[in-house]
C-alpha cells in the first residue's frame, strides 16, 4: 500500500466501534481536528474505538498524546470505554510501548471482528495547522499521565509549551 502524498484520517464515525484508518504520517500539523473528531464521538456516547495504521507512516508525540487522553478518558467513563490499536508497523509500536501507552489502550494484530467497516474521509485533517499551544501542551501533559516515567523525557517540550501558553495569555 502506498502511502498518500497527504496524510488523511479515514472515519467511520456512525458504527460502533468507531474506527478511524491513518494514513500517512499523524503529528502536530494534522491532529487537531482528529483530536475535535474524537472528543465529539466521545460527548455522543460512543465508547470503542478502533485505530487502523496500516497505512499509518509514523506519528509524533503530541498524536501520542491524544491517544493518551483518549484512552484515558475513556476509562472514566461509568462503563470504561476501549481504545485499540491495530496494524501497527513495528517502528509505531516502539513509539507506543517508549511511552507506556500499551498498558492504557489494547494493541491488536488485525481489525477486530465487526470493526472492517467502510470509511470515509473525515475533512479537513489534511493542511491543518496547529497554531494553538494549548493542544499540544494538553497532549504532551497526557504523556505524563500516562506514565510518570514520560516526565523526564517531555519536561523541556512542556516547559516551553508553558511559556508560550503565558505568553498568550498575558499580551
Amino acid at each position: 500500500m502506498n502511502p498518500p502524498k497527504q496524510p488523511t484520517f479515514l472515519v467511520s464515525a456512525y458504527s460502533e466501534p468507531v474506527v478511524v484508518r491513518i494514513n500517512g504520517k499523524a503529528n502536530y500539523l494534522n491532529c487537531n481536528d482528529f483530536r475535535e473528531f474524537i472528543e465529539t464521538m466521545l460527548r455522543d456516547g460512543s465508547s470503542q474505538f478502533v485505530l487502523d495504521f496500516e497505512g499509518c507512516t509514523g506519528m509524533d508525540s503530541t498524536f501520542l498524546g491524544i491517544l493518551a487522553g483518549t484512552a484515558l478518558e475513556l476509562r472514566k467513563q461509568p462503563t470504561p470505554g476501549v481504545l485499540v490499536l491495530c496494524q501497527l508497523s513495528e517502528r509505531n509500536y516502539e513509539l507506543i510501548c517508549n511511552l507506556g501507552l500499551q498498558n492504557l489502550l489494547t494493541i491488536a494484530e488485525d481489525l477486530p471482528e465487526g470493526s472492517n467497516k467502510s470509511t470515509t474521509e473525515f475533512s479537513g485533517l489534511q493542511n491543518v495547522e496547529v497554531s494553538d499551544a494549548r493542544n499540544v501542551l494538553k497532549a504532551h501533559e497526557n504523556l505524563v499521565k500516562a506514565d510518570d516515567q514520560n516526565a523526564a523525557k517531555f519536561q523541556d517540550v512542556i516547559a516551553f509549551l508553558r511559556n508560550q501558553v503565558e505568553d498568550e495569555n498575558g499580551s
